[in-house]
């Protein structure tokens, strides 16, 4: 084996049971869900009915989709050991989508083979009607994170009345939207709350108890006998309970800990190994926070940013608003009002790049919110600097 490749045998059993692509076979820890999505929901198929329209929504990583694909397969197996019920599931991400016109293109190219990008609304719509209309008997179609499409909700209550405003005939749509956003659900039009939500199942997250379950289950497929020390899943299941409580983020540390390990020629994934994993995938998940915001959002951090270097922070929105202009002009870029700059910088600390608190402004007026970074330094200068019209700001700023 050359120089560019690595056997890691010695370590991983089955490095694909680690994917997030893998669904597992059992899923223990979500039994009340399972039970509820089954008798509550899915149950009617099997006397050759639509099951209910449901709404499963939680955290990332606590098993939605996961839960979903492992229920329809068995209810799948279920129908084809009967005569006269046909089942036919369809999966569709909206990931990456902003409107019901988006996911509807991307369901008839699912279907048909044909993205009908740029045509009308009501072409595409048709189009996917006629679609699910060639499949016949009952389509549940699972729209997963359905939160991406924010109030362009009309496919939620397109799809499932589909049957009751004549697109289809003799043949029934169910719809199951899983959301990541807790608070999508109230956001969403009546129409579509009153269309989609005939079932609400909440996820919460995982405690540690239930991912050492977890990693243990996965462990003993995907390592090779005695390669992880229970000490490091009970690390692995610990960190990700006291972050977000997600399976998908204790198998990320036990994966990526278990490529240390082999890349130190190493027996044995222990603590150490998970410790280290923690901190590089916590870069890489602030690196990609960062590559995903808008010009906007990278413009307001890199202002922080700057007097972050001078040991300016916690800085006041008016002083970051400052820098902000500065940069725009020094980058030929349209600047937008601090109002807005504000606005961006409440973003940047919902999602834990940045980090803002209202402090009394003293002498000099009124409460003010202060603003400091919440990431790594240089993390965040070199992820600025992959985009190249910054580099003659970010040249000014020095690593320390």
């Amino acid at each position: 084996m050359t120089e560019y490749f690595q056997d890691r045998s010695a370590i991983f059993e089955s490095e694909r049971l680690l994917k997030e692509s893998y669904t597992p076979n059992d899923l223990p820890e979500r039994e009340e869900q399972l039970k509820r999505l089954g008798l509550e929901v899915l149950s009617p198929v099997l006397n050759d009915a639509p099951p209910h329209n449901a709404f499963l929504y939680g955290k990332p990583g606590q098993g939605k989709t996961a839960a979903a694909r492992f229920l329809l397969e068995k209810l799948q197996n279920e129908v084809d050991d009967r005569s006269g019920v046909s089942l036919t599931t369809i999966f569709q991400t909206c990931k990456g989508h902003h409107s019901s016109y988006q996911v509807a293109c991307d369901l008839v190219e699912q279907l048909t083979g044909e993205n009908p990008n740029g045509h009308p609304k009501r072409t595409v719509f048709a189009r996917l009607y006629n679609a699910l209309q060639d499949i016949g008997g009952i389509v549940v179609i699972v729209l997963d994170e359905v939160d991406n499409i924010g109030n362009k909700d009309m496919i939620l209550y397109e799809l499932p009345r589909a049957r009751d405003n004549n697109h289809i005939e003799d043949m029934d749509v169910s719809v199951i939207g899983i959301s990541n956003d807790m608070t999508f659900y109230d956001e969403l039009d009546p129409r579509a709350k009153d269309s989609l939500c005939e079932v609400e199942i909440h996820f919460p997250p995982y405690g540690a108890d239930q991912l050492r379950s977890i990693l243990n289950r996965r462990s003993e497929k995907a390592f090779v006998d005695s390669a992880v020390t229970q000490e490091a899943i009970a690390l692995a299941a610990a960190l990700a309970a006291q972050d977000l409580g997600s399976a998908r983020q204790a198998i990320r540390y036990l994966y990526k800990a278990g490529e240390f390990a082999a890349l130190n020629d190493e027996s044995q994934v222990s603590e150490e190994h998970v410790r280290e994993a923690e901190n590089h995938v916590e870069q890489m998940n602030i690196a990609q926070s960062i590559r995903d915001l808008t010009t906007q959002d990278q413009l307001a951090l890199l202002a922080l940013t700057s007097l972050a270097n001078e040991s300016e922070t916690p800085a006041s929105t008016p002083e970051v608003y400052s820098r902000y202009t500065d940069i725009t002009s020094h980058v030929e870029t349209n600047s937008i009002a601090m109002r807005r700059v504000r606005s961006h910088l409440h973003d940047l600390d919902m999602i834990g790049v940045v980090s803002g608190a209202k402090r009394s402004g003293g002498s000099r007026g009124g409460p003010k919110y202060y603003w400091e970074l919440n990431t790594d330094f240089e993390t965040t200068v070199d992820v600025l600097t992959e985009e190249n019209r910054f580099n003659n700001v970010l040249e000014l700023i020095d690593k320390p």
